[in-house]
């Protein structure tokens, strides 16, 4: 019963140890963010965009 109760304890303690280190960098990141999705001409997609109502068009003749 010690072993396993050791074992618990050293393993609450390597996790909270890993979740401090990731929320201090994350709250002390002073770099620039990644931006993923591309912003002007790039950004538009080829064919139709999804309308208000949500119904895709299709694209013939591919």
């Amino acid at each position: 019963m010690k072993h396993e109760l050791l074992l618990l304890r050293s393993l609450l303690v390597a996790s909270m140890l890993v979740c401090g280190l990731i929320l201090g960098n994350m709250l002390g990141y002073s770099g620039n963010p990644v931006q993923l999705a591309s912003k002007g001409a790039a950004a538009t997609v080829t064919g139709c965009a999804l309308p208000q109502d949500g119904v895709m068009c299709l694209r013939s003749g591919s």
